[in-house]
């Protein structure tokens, strides 16, 4: 990697997204390598209803899952993982996090971008808590709106919103 005029770029070839002013961490391929810091990640972000080891060790191997992460001074700062339901040319953003010291940098939305890219399909959906404001707003920026209600999904008794973003293609 390389610093140009205020902006890390990285060797042509590199499956890296190099990091910017708009979002100062490089988007990489997440691997099985990055399963405790994505654990403490989920765990910090989500609290107890965060992911555990089994969940990320299955997204992290298994076919059809889009998994990166947002790396910031050698440290893992952003996930996201999605399920590409190809069948309902569908994708599901399962998890995004990004660390609250973090946030408000454009990370979010990097990963998200990215995610929605590598899913490759024409619709894309989430979960978000009903309360979550901050990442509602973000959704809304980038594209999304509400399509349903979960009543009771989240712990506690909480409504999720079920959000999507189409391509515009009508497919």
């Amino acid at each position: 990697m390389n610093l140009e005029g205020g902006r890390l770029t990285v060797p042509s070839g590199d499956r890296r997204i190099a990091a910017t002013r708009q979002s100062p961490a490089a988007i990489l391929p997440a691997t099985l390598r990055d399963l405790r810091p994505a654990r403490a990640l989920e765990r910090l972000c989500f609290g107890p209803e965060g992911w555990g080891y089994i969940e990320l060790f299955s997204a992290l191997l298994f076919p059809n899952m889009a998994r990166l992460k947002a790396m910031a001074d050698g440290y893992l700062v952003g996930l996201v993982i999605g399920d590409r339901q190809h069948h309902e040319r569908l994708g599901w953003i399962a998890t995004i996090a990004v660390h609250p010291e973090h946030q408000r940098r454009g990370i979010g939305a990097t990963l998200l971008a990215a995610c929605e890219s590598a899913l490759g399909e024409p619709r894309t959906r989430l979960t978000v808590r009903a309360s979550n404001a901050a990442a509602i707003a973000l959704y809304h920026k980038t594209g999304y709106h509400r399509v349903s209600v979960w009543p009771g999904y989240y712990s506690g008794g909480e409504d999720a919103w079920v959000m999507e973003k189409s391509d515009g293609s009508g497919q």
